[in-house]
């Protein structure tokens, strides 16, 4: 499976693998070093707004990030090209960092983040965008839906959620910002006449 990949979808998704089972025997100097601390906090360093998006909290957590990096990534790299993909990933997780941070900073609430969820849902975002007619299953209910529709529903849930606190320990706005990033980068492309396939 990992050779049929495009090279940068593989590594990302090889990291992600590879951190997890290095969490397995380390796991509580990699959440200090590497996760994502609130800015007050006196663990809080530059880099985790990049390292916590390689770190994630148990099997669940990293299948369904890795799977959605599998079934997204694949798909908008071969569309884009490598280069441009591993822009746009890179500032989805550095904006949904930035906004979980932000968010936490006004609240006064918060904790450590983990998980590449705010760089998938940048690519859930841009996914939509690309192939918005593109027909997506759910789980639960196994309901299947055009990408545009799939990607609005989500968002619009995470918002609500987010903004209730209704699902704790769940960085929402971390997801939210991840999209808000992969927005504002597509939006750029377009104005510079780059927004096409490579």
């Amino acid at each position: 499976m990992f050779s049929s990949l495009p090279p940068v979808t593989r590594a990302i998704l090889l990291a992600n693998i590879a951190v997890f089972l290095l969490q397995q025997v380390a796991a509580d100097k990699l959440l200090e070093l590497f996760a994502l601390w609130p800015l007050a906090h006196p663990l809080f360093k530059p880099w985790q707004l990049l390292t916590y998006a390689f770190l994630h909290e148990g099997i669940t957590h990293i299948f369904f990030n890795m799977f959605a990096l599998y079934m997204f990534g694949s798909t908008l790299e071969q569309f884009w090209g490598g280069r441009r993909f591993a822009i746009y990933y890179l500032v989805s997780v550095l904006a949904a960092g930035a906004t979980e941070l932000a968010v936490q900073d006004a609240s006064g609430v918060g904790g450590p983040v983990i998980g590449a969820s705010g760089g998938v849902f940048g690519l859930l975002l841009a996914f939509a965008w690309y192939f918005p007619r593109q027909r997506l299953m759910l789980l639960f209910p196994p309901i299947p839906m055009p990408a545009w529709l799939f990607v609005t529903l989500y968002g619009v849930l995470e918002l609500v959620l987010g903004v209730t606190g209704s699902q704790e320990g769940v960085a929402h706005f971390a997801h939210l910002g991840g999209m808000l990033g992969g927005a504002l980068i597509i939006l750029y492309w377009r104005t510079r006449g780059r927004f096409e396939g490579r």
